[in-house]
């Protein structure tokens, strides 16, 4: 009995931590200002958020799911005898491989039951390969510190079906590290901005065109001049 008022304490703090608190607007820059993240609580909503890239992501947006880049392997081990005379048991390993995401999970970000699973020491279930190339929507936003106050923020994106039904048994899916998700293609924004590198690919690419007269000088210049500022704005 201690025990379980001793856990609903801790439970009923953690909730109390996680206290709702609203940004308007943040931006990846803002994440990583000490004079800015410093005074939010972990938890806090947001309404629009800007990427690293200056891509927007508002509540109620639709984006995509990519492709999963984590490996997950499952083991299992059996026990078989052989022959009439049953000499003895042999043990037998099976692995099975699939594709996860390794920045979405099922589920929410916090809450109760989060909080029960963490303590009880389960692992998270990640979204796997049949949610590729879903379409969701952003229901919320959230950002959370890397520790304790002083360490910067990261991004939490909360989404849902469009048809609002479940995905399984969850309602939910969370993108764990908006970012790295963004970063390693588990998530495509809509109308999402090329990066740096993307730009200069491009414009390697429209040069070797011109090279082998596949487009010519007045393409390649009207392409230089477009992707000219996203080179050398980004660092």
């Amino acid at each position: 009995m201690k025990n379980i008022f001793t856990l609903l304490v801790f439970v009923l703090g953690m909730i109390g931590a996680y206290a709702q608190e609203e940004i308007p607007s943040l931006t990846y820059g803002n994440t990583q200002d000490i004079n800015f993240f410093s005074s939010i609580k972990n938890g806090a909503s947001v309404k629009e958020y800007t990427t690293a890239n200056n891509n927007i992501i508002k509540v109620g947006d639709t984006i995509v799911l990519g492709l999963p880049t984590s490996h997950e392997t499952n083991t299992r081990t059996y026990a078989n005898s052989y022959g009439s005379d049953s000499r003895g048991t042999v043990a037998e390993s099976r692995s099975t491989s699939t594709k996860t995401f390794q920045f979405i999970k099922m589920g929410k970000p916090a809450g109760l039951g989060i909080i029960v699973t963490t303590m009880s020491d389960e692992s998270q279930d990640m979204a796997d390969m049949s949610l590729k190339n879903t379409n969701v929507v952003v229901k919320e936003i959230k950002t959370y510190h890397r520790g304790s106050k002083k360490k910067p923020l990261y991004v939490v994106l909360v989404l849902g079906e469009l048809n609002g039904r479940a995905f399984g048994v969850y309602k939910y899916l969370s993108v764990m590290d908006t970012e790295l998700a963004i970063e390693s293609g588990e998530i495509l924004l809509k109308n999402q901005k090329m990066t740096r590198e993307e730009a200069i690919a491009k414009l390697k690419e429209a040069k070797e065109l011109m090279d082998v007269e596949l487009m010519n000088r007045e393409e390649f210049e009207d392409l230089k001049k477009e992707l000219t500022p996203l080179i050398k704005n980004q660092n």
